[in-house]
């Protein structure tokens, strides 16, 4: 697909509501350096990160390089508009800005975790990811730390909704009753582990209890 030119300025004001999100214990995270707006997406691994993300059929638009002080920035970052399945397209709610590695970690898991162990074990293919935001200009709970959030390098994923209309909830439905929701959600929780650098869920701390904590980076997975 061929994704539009850079906007020379942003648009929108990027804020996301994450109250109550706590990151991992210490990981080693990607600072990126201090450059002039708009100069980090001409970098080679930025361009070709677009690249991938666009083999990926995913709907996206690039957006501008932005410094908001106090260790908070949007560098290499897309606004997605949708993501694909094998045969349809998936629906995010709530999301903001993120970077490109995130977005592309995001694509694949959502088509070949989350969509396939809905057909597998729901019965059912995914429509819609409802997720509580990404970027929020903030520390991680409780400490001086910045969070990854602060870098639209993490995502929080509040619930699913199925093609035939059945809505999974993580606070709701994380010890359901029923084996089979269950399953599901420990199986999407898994798979993200395979993606993503960080993956915290209700099982980590009760701070997670309502989502899935998803995060890109370096240094050692973390996975609870």
């Amino acid at each position: 697909m061929k994704w539009p030119a850079l906007p020379l300025l942003l648009t929108a004001t990027l804020a996301a509501a994450l109250a109550g999100c706590v990151d991992a214990p210490e990981p080693a995270r990607r600072g990126p350096s201090r450059t002039s707006l708009g100069t980090m997406t001409q970098r080679p691994d930025a361009r070709a990160c677009l690249a991938n993300l666009g083999r990926s059929d995913a709907a996206f638009t690039p957006l501008p390089d932005q410094y908001f002080g106090a260790g908070c920035s949007t560098l290499n970052v897309v606004r997605l508009n949708y993501l694909r399945s094998d045969d349809s397209r998936l629906q995010l709610s709530n999301l903001g800005p993120v970077t490109c590695p995130l977005a592309s970690a995001l694509s694949g898991w959502a088509r070949f975790g989350v969509d396939r162990a809905a057909r597998q074990i729901l019965g059912s293919p995914l429509a819609r990811i409802e997720t509580m935001g990404s970027y929020s200009c903030r520390t991680v709970a409780g400490t001086s730390r910045m969070s990854a959030h602060a870098t639209a390098d993490a995502i929080d994923i509040g619930g699913f909704l199925l093609a035939d209309g059945r809505r999974i909830n993580v606070l709701r439905d994380w010890d359901s009753d029923s084996p089979q929701i269950r399953a599901f959600l420990r199986t999407v929780r898994d798979s993200g582990c395979k993606r993503f650098a960080t993956v915290l869920s209700p099982e980590y701390n009760p701070a997670h209890r309502d989502h899935l904590h998803l995060e890109v980076g370096q240094g050692r997975p973390f996975c609870r």
